[in-house]
Parts: structure tokens; C-alpha cells; sequence
């Protein structure tokens, strides 16, 4: 488990010592609630790369600084991580592109996103609360839904995240992941919170089970 942010800090400054070419690096997971105090530890850093060679580099010096591969297993291979690395305490969790093969870093999360190390080679990301939410949304991981509570309990905007989903539907077209997002919601409307937003998210899965009947009907 990673207790402090300064851990991490010295596991990036380790990377950027063996990089060659220059590599950005976007933070997703519980690192960025470890970094804002919302969370004591947490076991993964889950990371995006949106450009290929970055992506082949930044896994290549992992494996020069004894890092292992790892075969997804149970809730992971969900996921659809592009790889698993660990050593010792650390597991680094590697989408590139896109998370679950759905959802994208999109130019609005990148925007979004702070730049919390420039080093050499390497420059690390922390993306935004509410992207941070969104991605959460999608995953059963254990904690993840105590994570989005957090989040909520801290403050996000939900105008954000609606125009977020609203840009990746618009760009890579309605998919199921709506739905994923959707029953989250329901849960942690359940659990008390108040989400300003159901009404829109209710309409987006809505067209989507519409889209999947109006296929089934041309198909038949």
C-alpha cells in the first residue's frame, strides 16, 4: 500500500532517470484522492497514455527498474488494462487510450488536468475531480464507490461531468458504458447522495436501450 504522495514522487523521479523520450503521463485513481488527503492509501496507480511510443517507453523503462508484468485476474480483467506492472509495493495499472475500451481521455479532461511533476522526460498529470468521478463510475473495484463519495462529499461540479459524458457520447457514440455509469448512480443515490444531474443521466441510457431496440427491430 502507498500511504504518502512523496512515494510516489520518488518512484517518478526513479522513471524519468531511465527515460529517453519524453512521456506524459495522466493519473486517475486513487493516487489523485491520496494526493488531495481523501484517502489514507490506496494499492494502485492507475495511469493513461494517449500516444503509442510514449506508452511502449514509459512500460519498457518500468521493466528496466524491475518491475513485472501481471496477468489481470477477477474484477481487472474487466478492465481491459492495457498492462499490470508491480514490484514490491507498487502496482501500476496502464490503460492506453482508453478505460474499460470505452471511455477516452478526452481533450476537455486533458485540459482539465494539473501538472504536478515536469521532470526531464517525464511529465505527470493529475486529472480533475470529476473526471476522477467519472472513471470510478465505470469500475466495480472495491472502494471505488466509497472513492466517488468522497469526491462528492469534497465538492465537484456535476455541469462538468454531465458535459463530459455528454462529449464522449458525441464522440465515440452511445455505448453500455452509459449504463454502467447510470446504475452508479442509482447506488449512490441510495446511499443519500444528491446528484443534480440523474435526470439527464436517466435520458442518456434511456436512448441507448432505444438505439439497441430500434437495431434488434431492422434485424429481425
Amino acid at each position: 500500500m502507498i500511504s504518502e504522495f512523496k512515494q510516489l514522487e520518488k518512484l517518478f523521479h526513479e522513471i524519468d532517470k531511465q527515460l529517453k523520450t519524453d512521456v506524459n503521463v495522466y493519473v486517475i485513481g486513487g493516487v489523485v484522492l491520496l494526493y488531495h488527503g481523501l484517502k489514507p492509501a490506496t494499492k494502485d496507480i492507475d495511469i493513461i497514455t494517449t500516444d503509442e511510443n510514449e506508452y511502449i517507453a514509459f512500460k519498457e523503462v518500468l521493466k528496466s527498474i524491475k518491475f513485472k508484468i501481471k496477468d489481470p485476474v477477477g474484477v481487472y480483467k474487466k478492465l481491459n488494462l492495457s498492462s499490470i506492472l508491480e514490484r514490491n509495493d507498487y502496482r501500476i495499472d496502464i490503460f492506453y487510450q482508453t478505460v474499460c475500451k470505452k471511455l477516452s481521455l478526452s481533450e476537455g479532461m486533458k485540459k482539465r488536468a494539473n501538472n504536478i511533476i515536469d521532470l526531464k522526460h517525464l511529465k505527470v498529470f493529475l486529472c480533475s475531480n470529476e473526471d476522477i468521478f467519472i472513471f470510478k463510475s465505470l469500475t466495480e473495484r472495491e472502494g471505488d464507490l466509497e472513492d466517488c463519495i468522497s469526491l462528492v462529499k469534497q465538492g465537484i461540479s456535476w455541469v462538468i461531468i454531465l458535459e463530459e459524458l455528454v462529449s464522449q457520447i458525441e464522440t465515440n457514440g452511445q455505448d453500455v458504458w452509459i449504463t454502467w455509469i447510470g446504475e452508479r448512480f442509482d447506488i449512490l443515490e441510495e446511499k443519500g447522495i444528491n446528484i443534480s444531474i440523474m435526470e439527464e443521466i436517466n435520458k442518456m441510457r434511456e436512448e441507448y436501450f432505444n438505439q439497441l431496440e430500434r437495431k434488434y427491430q431492422r434485424s429481425s
